[in-house]
């Protein structure tokens, strides 16, 4: 086992991973990596529908909360459709739906913990993913519309302030 400047014995466990990695045969890292593009390819036509059902079922979540803001369930439902959306979006080349979801999954993650519910920071995120599902800007980038996604990320700064459980 080999000594560190410490004089600290380093060890590394002998895990099941670690011998299955080891094992001869597998592919090749290269050859892995076309295998998994090919396969997002092949998937990307059907992303579509995939991205306009994952954003009913976000739009529906978030109709619900607005009509009852404590609904807990409703805000978890909110929450892993804008995660869905957020996890897989830049992997199809939707970066600005992915960074939009980010924001507000900041967002519905601190009204879950008790920040004030405000319907007007959900309809800016709302629209904001009306505007990046659009054609004409479905493939850009954050950094191409600075001044939205700056605008986002300081409305989750005021939004994501979460009461203490004290009232002070």
């Amino acid at each position: 086992m080999p000594k560190n400047d410490t004089g600290a014995t380093i060890f590394y466990p002998d895990t099941r991973f670690e011998r299955l990695a080891r094992r001869p045969g597998g592919v090749e890292r290269e050859v892995a990596l076309e295998k998994a593009q090919a396969a997002v390819d092949d998937i990307k036509p059907d992303f579509y529908v995939w991205i306009n059902h994952e954003f009913d079922a976000l739009n529906a979540a978030l109709a619900e909360i607005e009509r009852d803001p404590g609904d807990k369930r409703a805000l978890e439902r909110a929450f892993h459709s804008c995660a869905q959306l957020r996890d897989v979006s830049g992997t199809m080349g939707y970066e600005l739906v992915t960074f939009i979801a980010r924001t507000l999954c900041d967002i519905l993650e601190a009204y879950i913990a008790g920040a004030t519910y405000d319907k007007e920071v959900v309809d800016c995120h709302s629209n904001a993913f009306m505007f990046a599902r659009m054609e004409q800007y479905r493939h850009l980038t954050p950094e191409q519309v600075p001044e939205m996604t700056q605008g986002l990320l300081r409305v989750v700064e005021i939004a994501s302030i979460v009461p203490s459980k004290t009232g002070k």
